[in-house]
């Protein structure tokens, strides 16, 4: 334990009862995590194998892996589980799918999936009501509601409408052997807090339980906590109130508060040393975050120097803005010989990057946006990953739907009409009724043909899959589906077809030196990896939300848009819920660990007419002292902008030079 500071330390030693860890961004908690984690086993007081730490990220679970495993050396870590919420879920279900209810090799539906059987149901309905109906069941299971506790907890029509949809919902996802994303949550807690056994099991599996990130825990999460942890909290959580700005995907950071009043002997204990920032943003983050309510107020502060004051910029629009910023960065990374990945640009709404993409571009400054397209979002992907789970559960009707159409075949949607109608009347899944003579028969010549082909090269790579390895399994089947033709067709250029086939080789590549566990289990994993783990910018500039910098930290940061309606976001003005944005401002703040700018516009375009904005309330309550504004001093702006202006002259010479 050298090198940790006091509290880290009486954090990492604090084995006995249930602990709360409060730490402050930048503080160095996942030191403390794995730390911890190598106390106790080293101290004996418990075998690897008896401790899980989770994570809410399979990049942060992947990252606090190997931190344990150069700390852990040879055999001494094995078995420790370092996981996130839904893969620890769906390990207990895959261990316990009896007692909930499923067969063995259920499938995970993906968001994609859910929402075509929310759909389904609603025949008729118009999007956005589909969308309300979906975010209510969503927000149902989040609170770990059955859809019966559903029901019961109503207070609307509206709720009870969507509490019925919710079992109608429920319904089919069991006939398909299948759970959500959300199930990987809900089912255990309810596994665990109605059956004595297998609650007991658990707490003798897991008998040491860390958690990362607390804060941004949902209410079910929190069930599963306790159902685990018991009445002793044998239990360290780790998190951050000031940090929690998730409350839109179900998040509630009362958990922290609800910890205390459900632990009694809860200890907390404070991280409050900041090893990232500069002391000059460390003191602007704690005034800006002193105007929140807060039940354990913490004060961040670091041994480093004050640092260079915050420049905050008044522009023109969000044109002139995007243009400042991008000479900005360019002028800083000349002087000071920094690379593009030390820049990063943060904003609100993803909308607010098409000007600075455009401003980067003319300057030939190369950037990375985050949030594009996410790897498993990729139609060839989702193709086959439809064509594996109807090859690991036959039951499943909604990837059958998808896969018998990737590519097209001679299927249109009145023949599936027909053969669900079928399938259902003889009580079998949609891909066996594909392989019963009698039921192709009653559909048309052609079709019938399609689905018998179909349902041959399902048999081909059944077969293959007991000699092949999964990788090359993936392999093969992106060659006899025909996916790969699909792709060659679909593709205008050899450059792109080149790119699509990479991301199915990619995907074969997941598979490599997988062993031990069943195609069935690798797929479900498949639904667990989040859209920002494989986000890996390289040497550009980084663009991206202030939801998405969580957890990063940057030399020089931008926050463009600091008006009044964008952040703070003008919902939440007009609904009074100003404390999760200040949350979020404080997020941006803290991830500069050495120069800060802020940025606003003075007018924007809006419907065609053009509308003054007013600067963000967020900016008077950061200490005037800590801030450099346009135009406070004179003879700064002036050196500035001499030296911009050599800079420019430097740049130009060398170009005419041919440099």
């Amino acid at each position: 334990m050298h090198g940790l500071n006091p509290p880290q330390r009486q954090a990492v030693l604090h084995s006995e009862g249930p602990l709360l860890v409060l730490a402050g961004a930048g503080s160095g908690k996942t030191r403390v995590i794995v730390e911890k984690i190598a106390h106790l086993v080293d101290s004996g007081r418990y075998p690897a194998r008896r401790i899980a730490a989770i994570t809410f990220t399979n990049k942060s679970a992947r990252e606090m892996r190997e931190r344990v495993a150069k700390r852990l050396k040879g055999d001494r870590g094995e078995g420790l589980t370092i996981c996130t919420f839904h893969a620890l879920g769906l390990r207990i279900l895959q261990i316990e799918h009896a007692r909930a209810g499923l067969k063995r090799g259920f499938s995970v539906f993906d968001a994609d999936d859910a929402a075509a059987q929310v759909k389904d149901l609603m025949p008729g309905a118009k999007a956005d009501a589909v969308q309300a109906m979906q975010s209510l069941i969503w927000r149902a299971k989040n609170a770990g509601l059955s859809p019966e506790q559903a029901l019961e907890s109503a207070r609307s029509t509206r709720e009870r409408e969507a509490a019925a949809l919710y079992a109608r919902y429920q319904a089919r996802l069991i006939s398909f052997n299948a759970v959500d994303f959300d199930d990987l949550i809900r089912i255990p807690v309810q596994l665990l807090e109605s059956d004595d056994d297998a609650r007991m099991a658990w707490r003798e599996r897991i008998g040491y339980l860390l958690v990362d990130e607390c804060q941004d825990s949902n209410d079910a999460q929190y069930r599963l906590l306790k159902a685990i942890a018991g009445d002793a909290g044998q239990f360290t959580c780790v998190g951050d109130d000031d940090q929690s700005i998730y409350a839109w995907r179900g998040a509630n950071p009362e958990n922290l508060d609800m910890m205390a009043r459900d632990y009694p002997a809860l200890q907390i204990i404070k991280l409050e040393q900041n090893y990232r920032c500069s002391n000059r943003v460390l003191r602007s983050a704690n005034q800006l975050i002193a105007n929140n309510p807060h039940a354990h107020l913490k004060t961040l502060w670091s041994d480093s120097a004050d640092g260079e004051r915050i420049r905050v910029w008044e522009c023109r629009d969000s044109g002139h803005e995007a243009e400042k910023v991008a000479g900005e960065i360019r002028f800083v990374a000349q002087k000071h010989g920094a690379p593009w990945s030390d820049f990063c640009i943060l904003f609100r709404g993803n909308h607010q990057s098409r000007a600075l993409e455009k401003a980067l571009q003319l300057l030939r400054i190369p950037y990375h946006l985050s949030g594009g397209t996410a790897f498993l979002e990729r139609a060839e992907v989702k193709d086959a990953l439809a064509w594996l789970r109807v090859l690991v559960n036959p039951e499943d009707d909604s990837a059958f739907l998808r896969a018998v159409q990737s590519p097209k075949r001679e299927v249109g949607a009145t023949t599936l009409a027909r053969l669900a109608e079928l399938a259902q009347h003889a009580g079998m899944p949609m891909v066996r009724a594909a392989d019963s003579n009698a039921i192709l028969q009653q559909l048309p010549a052609r079709a019938s043909t399609a689905l018998h082909g179909f349902v041959e090269i399902l048999h081909r790579l059944r077969a293959q899959a007991a000699s092949s390895s999964p990788a090359d399994l993936v392999r093969s089947l992106s060659e006899q589906s025909g996916l790969l033709d699909m792709l060659k067709a679909q593709c205008r250029t050899e450059q792109l077809f080149a790119i699509r086939r990479g991301n199915l080789d990619e995907l074969a590549e997941w598979f490599e030196g997988a062993k031990g566990n069943g195609l069935g289990d690798l797929a479900a994993q498949l639904t667990l990896i989040s859209r920002n783990d494989r986000d890996d910018g390289g040497n550009q500039v980084r663009l991206m939300s202030l939801h998405g910098a969580k957890g990063l930290e940057f030399r020089y940061v931008f926050i463009v848009g600091m008006e009044d309606g964008t952040l703070p976001h003008e919902a939440s003005i007009d609904e009074g819920r100003l404390e999760e944005e200040r949350r979020l401002l404080y997020v941006g703040i803290t991830r500069a660990k050495e120069q800060l700018w802020l940025s606003h516009a003075r007018e924007a375009t809006k419907w065609g007419k053009r509308t003054t904005l007013a600067p963000s309330r967020f900016i008077d309550e950061l200490p005037a002292t800590e801030l450099q504004r346009d135009g406070a001093d004179p003879a700064a702006d002036s050196e500035r902008k001499q030296e911009r202006a050599r800079s420019a002259m430097a740049d130009l010479r060398a170009m005419l030079n041919g440099g």
